[in-house]
């Protein structure tokens, strides 16, 4: 028994040695840190499991696309990591006024060394509020081209056609321009560039490329695919499909390459031929006439 109380003892004296002190009187023990990691990590926990609950259960029951309840999520989910931590300061004994010279230079560091990460939270919460992009939307921004699967407080996940997860930081979509394809409706115009000898029937070229249109079941009949007559090029006449299509946005290569094969397989069956390249030679006889001259100088 004299043992145990002995053990406990000496366990009393390692949990309550002092590590180091803030501020004045206040220090932070080995018990402290025990304290502060433990309920560190629940809050972290749970705030997560807080955040799928709401995002998950909550306001599913509401009108907001998955966009909104993830930003929704995200930003109950950092209030109450700020609060929580707070909270586990206060209760574990640390007075938090005296953390104002080591906040005073946490500050100084993120204001020269962590910029980015500063930056980057920063917009993070602005794309949430703002909303710029949403889960779901096919992006453009710089030469990355894909589909956001998710918003974080740092970075924008994007998926590629090609199946890849490329990681972009928050501040790229704030100070750059980002085409968003389905930010107001998911219904895009394709263009579909086409060139015919100058001697086609314009108006059969016409018929022919709406019927290429018509029988693509991704393309929309409203609005009506249209074709134009854009410019009189130097091998031939360029014309523009112009067609649109709600399915296939992900996946513009697709609908692109099944329109240009049923455009040909019509030009073909109806003898629209395509243009040829075509280059002049001119000889100036004057030149000849020299060449000739030199020849039979030589020969002489």
């Amino acid at each position: 028994m004299a043992s145990l109380r002995s053990w406990l003892a000496d366990l009393k004296d390692i949990f309550t040695w002092p590590l180091f002190s803030v501020g004045k009187g206040q220090e932070v023990t080995v018990l402290t840190l025990v304290y502060l990691i433990i309920f560190s990590v629940l809050l972290f926990y749970l705030s997560a499991k807080l955040r799928r609950w709401t995002e998950e259960k909550l306001l599913t029951r509401t009108r907001l696309d998955l966009g909104a309840r993830q930003a929704v999520g995200a930003i109950l989910r950092y209030l109450i990591v700020i609060i929580g931590f707070l909270v586990i300061l206060q209760t574990a004994g640390i007075d938090l006024t005296t953390l104002n010279v080591l906040a005073g230079a946490v500050g100084i560091g993120a204001g020269f060394g962590l910029q980015n990460i500063v930056s980057n939270f920063i917009s993070g919460l602005i794309i949430m509020f703002e909303r710029p992009i949403k889960v779901g939307d096919r992006i453009v921004v710089g030469e990355i081209e894909g589909d956001v699967i998710s918003i974080g407080a740092r970075s924008v996940e994007v998926v590629s056609n090609d199946n890849i997860t490329i990681i972009v930081p928050n501040a790229k979509f704030i100070t750059e321009n980002v085409i968003n394809w389905s930010h107001n409706e998911r219904r895009v115009r394709f263009r579909i560039p086409v060139t015919v000898a100058y001697d086609s029937d314009v108006h059969l070229v016409e018929r022919l490329l709406l019927e290429a249109a018509a029988k693509d079941e991704n393309v929309l009949d409203k609005p009506e695919p249209s074709v134009r007559l854009m410019e009189f090029g130097g091998n031939g006449l360029r014309f523009e499909l112009r067609a649109w299509s709600t399915t296939l946005i992900q996946r513009k290569g697709l609908l692109v390459s099944s329109l240009n094969f049923a455009i040909l397989e019509l030009f073909r069956s109806h003898g629209i031929a395509p243009p040829m390249t075509q280059q002049e030679l001119f000889i100036k006889r004057g030149s000849q006439k020299i060449d000739q001259e030199q020849g039979k100088a030589e020969e002489d």
